[in-house]
Parts: C-alpha cells; sequence; structure tokens
C-alpha cells in the first residue's frame, strides 16, 4: 500500500494591516499575531527617511512583532483625493518627481529591512452603495451595480480607455520595479475594489478589477519582487460563483510567486453584487482556501480586511478580534492536519 503524501508544509502566519499603534500592538501580541503591515504614513519624505522607518520597525519590534509591509502613499482613495494622484494623471514633471519619490521610499524600506512596500494604482476609490444588515444585526459593506450612482460622470482624470490605463501602469512599474529588485523589497498591488462592467465606471476603464487584468499585471514586467497584496475579497467580487472559483485563481498566482499578501476576507454574492461578511459566514470556504495557500507554497501574511460594524464598536476592535481568533484557529487545525 503507498503510503499517503506528506502534505505541504505551512509557511504562512496570521497578520495585521492599518494601525501600529502601541495599544494595538499590545493586543496583537496578547492575540499572537507577530506579523504586521503598518499604518499609512503620510507622503511627505520625512515620514520615510532612514531614520523614521528605523523608529516605526523599532516601535513594532519592541512588542515582539516583526513589520513585514509598509503602505506606500498610492491608497485606495479616488483620484480627486489621492496622495500622488500625478502618477496615474500623467503629469510631468510632476509625475516624474513623485516616482522619484516613491523610488526613494522603496530604496529606504530596504535599507532598513522592511522587506514588502504595498500599493494601489486606481482612478474611481473603492465603490460602495447603501449598508445592508448582517448577523446578528451588523453592519455590512455592500455594493450593489444596479443601484449605484456615477456621481460625477466623470473623475478629474477625464475618460480613462483600457489603453491609457495600461500604459501609466507600465510607465510606471517599469521605472519602479528596477529599484524594487535594487533594494530587495517586493511590490504588492491591491486589485481594484469592486469590480467593474467592462463598459467603465465614470469613464475609466477598471482594467486591474478582473483575473485578466491581473494576469497582465504580474506579466508585464517579470520580476521576483513584482506582485499582488492578494484581497481575497476583492478578487471574489470579479467572479461569478466565488466559491467554485477563488481555490483556482489562488492556485494561478500562488503557483507563479505572484502572491505576496493575503487579505482574508470573505463576501456574499459576487460580481457586481456582493456583502462584506465575517469570514465565517461568507460563500466562499475559507479553511479550504487557506489550505490552497498552503498547496501553493504561500509565505506571507494571512491578514483580516473589511469588518462589518457592530454595536458599540466603534472602532471595529471586537470585529477584528473576531477575526483574528478565527484565522488562528484555521492555522492551528491547519498544523494538526500536518
Amino acid at each position: 500500500m503507498t503510503p499517503p503524501r506528506p502534505k505541504p508544509p505551512i509557511l504562512f502566519h496570521a497578520g495585521h494591516q492599518h494601525d501600529h499603534s502601541a495599544n494595538t500592538l499590545q493586543a496583537l501580541a496578547a492575540f499572537g499575531v507577530k506579523h504586521i503591515c503598518s499604518g499609512q504614513l503620510e507622503a511627505k519624505m520625512d515620514a520615510w527617511s532612514i531614520d523614521s522607518l528605523t523608529r516605526l520597525r523599532r516601535h513594532v519590534e519592541s512588542f515582539g512583532i516583526k513589520l513585514d509591509t509598509v503602505p506606500l502613499p498610492l491608497s485606495s482613495r479616488e483620484i480627486s483625493k489621492a496622495e500622488l494622484p500625478e502618477i496615474l494623471l500623467a503629469k510631468d514633471p510632476e509625475r516624474e518627481r513623485a516616482i522619484d519619490d516613491i523610488c526613494t521610499m522603496i530604496r529606504h524600506a530596504g535599507a532598513v529591512g522592511i522587506p514588502m512596500v504595498k500599493y494601489n494604482l486606481t482612478f474611481i476609490g473603492v465603490v460602495r452603495t447603501d449598508r445592508t444588515i448582517g448577523r446578528g444585526g451588523a453592519s455590512r459593506s455592500s455594493f450593489d451595480y444596479a443601484a449605484a450612482k456615477q456621481d460625477p460622470p466623470i473623475t478629474a482624470a477625464g475618460p480613462i480607455s483600457e489603453a491609457i490605463y495600461w500604459d501609466r501602469i507600465e510607465y510606471f512599474l517599469k521605472r519602479v520595479v528596477p529599484v524594487a529588485e535594487e533594494a530587495r523589497v517586493k511590490i504588492a498591488l491591491h486589485p481594484q475594489d469592486p469590480a467593474m462592467p467592462a463598459t467603465g465606471w465614470r469613464s475609466v476603464h477598471t482594467v486591474l478589477g478582473s483575473v485578466a487584468g491581473l494576469q497582465r499585471f504580474v506579466e508585464t514586467v517579470p520580476s521576483a519582487y513584482h506582485g499582488l497584496n492578494f484581497c481575497q475579497g476583492s478578487v471574489a467580487e470579479m467572479l461569478t460563483h466565488p466559491r467554485e472559483q477563488i481555490d483556482d485563481v489562488i492556485r494561478y498566482f500562488g503557483q507563479r510567486g505572484k502572491i505576496f499578501n493575503v487579505h482574508f476576507r470573505n463576501i456574499r454574492g459576487g460580481y457586481l453584487n456582493f456583502q462584506e461578511t465575517f469570514p465565517d459566514e461568507g460563500d466562499m470556504d475559507m479553511p479550504r482556501a487557506l489550505r490552497t495557500y498552503r498547496e501553493v507554497g504561500y509565505t506571507g501574511m494571512i491578514m483580516p480586511d473589511h469588518v462589518p460594524q457592530i454595536a458599540g464598536d466603534p472602532q471595529g476592535h471586537k470585529a477584528f478580534a473576531f477575526c483574528f481568533g478565527y484565522i488562528q484557529a484555521l492555522l492551528q487545525q491547519l498544523h494538526a492536519e500536518t
């Protein structure tokens, strides 16, 4: 009788994002979370000096936690509110100066031992419609394309075709990826949230809001330092049947070494109509997804993302604590299976 094949090792771990205050880090240490992405830093270069980043890293490490990632000032804001809009608006010489600053930030992150930065390249920001009521009266972030309003109908960027969008993405990557390689810092892109129809949204064709678009993105500049901040929730929003489809998407990017970080978020619904849920109550099989990350050899953080709002928890601390407990329990079970 042939003995069963040994299961792949578990190379990932629980992680956190958004906040690196002392109170939060103390709570994370109590939860057994030993890796984080810091909160958003200012776009000013003073916040990205080697001294400032060193102080940030030492602050995090003083709680027995490792600073794995820092967000670049390229967040998910709509283009009129973006920190460095010049990069996607392609306004020179301002674009060149902004990309130079991004390159310096990446170099400084590498110099102080921060192995990854994350970022977005979005014109339309995160789009949602009215919130819906979920389990126990929790308020869920939701999107229903049929109820959404394109107001105003055109962003400050004007009409953006697929060709224009890809040209600006490629320009950015060809400048930044060689710097990331030199600094040995991974750069991880968050997908568009949510996916939109091919006809576009507010005259923007959102090329990073489909699996095919993400496939093209990771192949645009071949590099082990160029990949995805793989938001499982955002990717599920691209799919008509997330429960049946998500594992194959994880395999596609994971087998190519393009998943650098995981936002472990669940939803109900799918393409153009969904509600964000707690991780245990959505449509996706989260334990199975975690096994798929193990299967492909993923090595980074598994972190909570958006959480429903519950009464008496305006900052989401209770909701996030639930998510950390859920992730740690799944990890414990996964280790028991090996």
